[in-house]
């Protein structure tokens, strides 16, 4: 016996001629240090548990200092009085997954089965630039609601993407829990960062220039799928994706499936003459099957990144997005006195509350119609009795 283990103790071990040799402290049940041949030292733990004589290794020395080691002896004793058993608890832990792993597994079983391309794309960049990096190497049991706020944190700087990175984490901790792989979910509760919404579409004159620009674009074919994207206020995935077998050009009908759409649901848009000119141009111009707007080997095309950075920069437009024609689009709408209800239904917006940001719009619509009787009004008062 050395009586209690201490760094004295310990800095004086006399290595065997062969094998190991244990030291077992007097204070401590089944607490010891052992020492090789070769001079290594390290501290380890005998116990018994479910029946069982188990040896857990606590950590070389010097890393683990003796008082260290005392103390973490002292909190696997605990354990083993309550029935858990160390050496199971560290296999279990060495051997859970990390968030290496619960990113593939969200990526192969849920993003590409049940999100849209843009979206799985999206997703891919944001685990691979941000979580990957700053967590990817954790186990998903030592990920902690502190960790996470940590890293939204660090994205206040860009907090529309902060945000999104901390919805993603949510989604997949709530897979983990529905695979048995956690028991909780350590992104709930954390703040989002506020985000301003952002209001743009082309005014009058910006429309004009934009048009000048789109008929001046050298590649015709993206300079249509620009088009028909204003002249439906389409999302620039529905477009690209589109195929020439959901469109009817006599009943002049285009219908979305499901499988194209933010809402999941089937939307039947009717087109106007232009959008139909448009398309019967351009179906003339091709074979008339397969994608409106293909890129490579028949797929369709994927980004419009550089005919829109092209085209709005011949029309002198500044911080202009795609998705800004389709608010240009539901705008134009509603200040020409069409109902909010009736662009929620051409945009395919399943809820009422997303088309109210177009409200303020509307008002001015009204306030005109109110201006013209106005107007009327003040002919008759100068008009003489």
């Amino acid at each position: 016996m050395a009586g209690k283990i201490s760094e004295k103790v310990v800095k004086n071990l006399n290595p065997p001629t062969h094998g190991n040799r244990i030291l077992y402290d007097t204070q401590i049940p089944g607490f010891g240090v052992r020492i090789t041949a070769a001079g290594a030292v390290s501290f380890i733990l005998n116990y018994h548990v479910h029946g069982r004589e188990r040896r857990f290794t606590i950590g070389k020395h010097p890393e683990w200092s003796a008082i260290a080691a005392r103390n973490r002896a002292l909190e696997l004793r605990r354990k083993v009085n309550e029935g858990v058993d160390p050496l199971e608890d560290r296999e279990q832990q060495r051997t859970q997954p990390t968030m290496n792993d619960l990113c593939a597994e969200y990526l192969e079983h849920h993003a590409l089965v049940h999100k849209r391309p843009h979206s799985v794309r999206d997703d891919k960049q944001m685990i691979a630039a941000i979580i990957t990096p700053k967590m990817g190497t954790l186990r998903i049991s030592g990920v902690s609601k502190q960790g996470i706020e940590k890293l939204h944190a660090s994205l206040k700087p860009t907090p529309y993407l902060a945000n999104r990175v901390l919805a993603l984490l949510s989604k997949m901790f709530s897979l983990a829990i529905e695979w048995h792989w956690v028991s909780h979910n350590p992104a709930q509760g954390v703040l989002r960062f506020h985000e301003d919404r952002r209001e743009r579409w082309l005014q009058p004159e910006e429309l004009l220039r934009f048009i000048k620009a789109l008929n001046a674009y050298q590649h015709q074919n993206v300079a249509d799928a620009l088009r028909l994207l204003l002249l439906t206020g389409s999302r620039k995935s529905e477009v690209l994706n589109a195929e020439w077998s959901m469109f009817d050009l006599q009943q002049g009908l285009w219908t979305k499936p499901s499988s194209h759409t933010k809402e999941k649901q089937i939307e039947h848009i009717p087109l106007s003459v232009q959008a139909l000119e448009l398309l019967t141009r351009v179906k003339e111009q091709s074979d008339g099957t397969g994608f409106l707007f293909p890129g490579l080997n028949g797929q369709p095309r994927t980004t419009l990144r550089v005919a829109w950075s092209k085209i709005c920069k011949a029309a002198g437009l500044t911080n202009v997005r795609v998705h800004d024609l389709r608010h240009s689009y539901a705008s134009y709408l509603v200040s020409h006195g069409v109902s909010l209800h009736l662009v929620g239904k051409l945009l395919g917006h399943s809820q009422a509350q997303t088309t109210q940001r177009y409200a303020h719009v509307a008002h001015q619509s009204l306030r005109d119609a109110s201006n013209l009787f106005g107007n009327i009004f003040d002919t008759a008062s100068k008009q003489k009795g």
